[in-house]
């Protein structure tokens, strides 16, 4: 209940420190929900009285956890989505689209504890719909609708996330993924090989050739949960908890096991001694000779099949990016097999992005959709393109950039000559010459030049009242500055012969 004695501004500013304190003192979630739902009906009630105080108006800005692009961002993002749709054409992958929403229940417990991320619509004549949370389970829908046994495919798109944004970091509610997926019947471990090298090269081509890819085994998870006595009922819970090592010293993850999720300290503390090692082939053979958790038939198959990942790591050039991480859990629900997380390696814990790649086996996935729970193995990757690009960009910052493709600028020396621009133009658009002019009827002919030099235009042609008569035109190389006279007739076979030579 608002306290009606005290401003808005002012009952946010203490609602806001009681969140902060029960963050900071780890409270359980449901309180810290509890808290947070005040706090936004007290903001939602503070936007609602500036909204009638300002007769209506509101503050022009894009939605939280949402950003525009501006041409040179539009740049930056095209470039290195040309790198990774080449790596995925190399690889023999083919694209599909799926839509951005989907039926609720498609999407509704396929993504653990993170289900609560994912943006429900308002009823849409009867059926209740819900924004995509990933790619991955729109395609397994897409694979059981269609009755899709085999394929490799490749999808960029967008996705939403109810998430608390972190945009210098690359963390949005709204992103693009560039997902890489295998599904059909293979022998073990060679698709799941695969889709790491497509995550190094891809890394190297956008020059993040400083990252390491984690891995683990869901069986190698639940065989350690099984050894050290968790109940099975608390194996999805407790590996929700080991998946924030990665940003929770094990006392507080260790914490969180006991007080929240109630497994007992004992079995918490064996776990510990498990889940903080990392190596790679060697860890597996000192786990393979472990008797306590070699009692586990799925820990032994989980870790045989890392030993057979790492041979054929190896073969694919990829074994010296690779780290067997058992500490690595991903905590969406649908992963079965090898699950990987790529991360860099120099940078800056304060300002770092978190995981840049991401993925694993889900072979039972697309069970979940089809009449006869058939199941389609798949192994797949997603590439944190958004999170990448926060790097880019900042790297990047102070670097020219041309945001047009421009080739040729079609300029006036003189007035009236707008028409003889015009047809000039025609004649390049139609062999496929980028070509621009000015919009104005008789722009002067120092502001056209200005615009060829501000853009990047290489070549730009001059024409005047006396050229024209004689049949001839003005090319200007605008960087040199250099101009030499050329036929009419033959302007444009020189400029393609200009536009292919290789610039040095």
């Amino acid at each position: 209940m608002a306290d009606a004695g005290k401003s808005i501004a002012d009952q946010i500013k203490e609602q806001g420190e009681i969140v902060r304190k029960l963050k900071a003192e780890k409270a359980g979630i449901d309180k810290i929900t509890e808290e947070v739902s005040k706090l936004l009906a007290l903001k939602a009630q503070q936007g609602t009285d500036k909204d009638e105080k300002a007769g209506g108006k509101f503050v022009l800005k894009t939605a939280k956890g949402t950003r525009d692009f501006n041409p040179r961002q539009m740049v930056i993002r095209q470039q290195a989505f040309d790198k990774i749709i080449a790596c995925f054409k190399r690889h023999g992958a083919e694209t599909l689209d799926t839509p951005v929403f989907e039926l609720k229940e498609v999407l509704t417990g396929k993504y653990g504890e993170d289900s609560k991320l994912i943006y429900d619509l308002a009823d849409q004549g009867g059926e209740l719909l819900s924004l995509r949370y990933d790619l991955t389970v729109p395609f397994a829908r897409f694979l059981a609708m269609n009755k899709v046994g085999s394929i490799k495919r490749y999808q960029l798109g967008k996705v939403y996330r109810r998430d608390n944004p972190a945009m210098t970091k690359g963390r949005f509610r709204e992103f693009f993924q560039c997902d890489f997926d295998i599904a059909g019947p293979t022998d073990p471990m060679i698709p799941d090989v695969e889709c790491v090298r497509v995550v190094t090269e891809i890394l190297d081509s956008l020059d993040l050739s400083e990252h390491v890819v984690k891995i683990n085994h869901r069986k190698i998870l639940d065989g350690l949960f099984e050894a050290c006595g968790v109940p099975e009922t608390q194996f999805r819970a407790i590996c929700s908890s080991v998946d924030k090592l990665d940003k929770s010293p094990w006392e507080d993850v260790r914490r969180e096991m006991t007080d929240e999720k109630g497994l007992d300290p004992e079995k918490a503390d064996q776990i510990g001694q498990y889940v903080l090692r990392s190596g790679q082939d060697d860890l597996v053979e000192q786990l393979l000779a472990d008797t306590k958790l070699c009692s586990s038939k799925s820990a032994v198959e989980g870790l045989e099949a890392l030993k057979l990942f790492f041979r054929y790591a190896e073969l694919y050039g990829v074994k010296k990016r690779v780290k067997f991480d058992m500490s690595l859990a991903r905590g969406l629900d649908y992963y079965t097999g090898i699950i990987y997380e790529a991360v860099l390696t120099n940078q800056n814990p304060e300002e770092g992005v978190g995981s840049i790649a991401g993925g694993g086996r889900y072979d039972n996935l697309v069970a979940l959709f089809d009449p006869k729970a058939k199941a389609v193995p798949c192994v797949g990757v997603s590439i944190g393109i958004e999170r990448i690009l926060a790097i880019l960009e900042n790297r990047e910052v102070n670097l020219k950039m041309r945001t047009v493709e421009t080739q040729v600028y079609v300029a006036a020396a003189q007035k009236n000559l707008l028409e003889d621009r015009m047809k000039i133009c025609t004649e390049l658009w139609d062999i496929g010459i980028k070509t621009e002019m000015s919009y104005k009827a008789n722009p002067k002919l120092l502001g056209q030049l200005q615009t060829c030099e501000e853009q990047g235009i290489p070549w730009a042609i001059i024409i005047g009242q006396s050229e024209l008569e004689k049949g001839v035109v003005k090319l200007r190389h605008v960087v040199s500055r250099h101009e030499e006279e050329i036929e009419r007739t033959k302007l444009a076979d020189v400029l393609k012969e200009k536009l292919s030579a290789p610039v040095f």
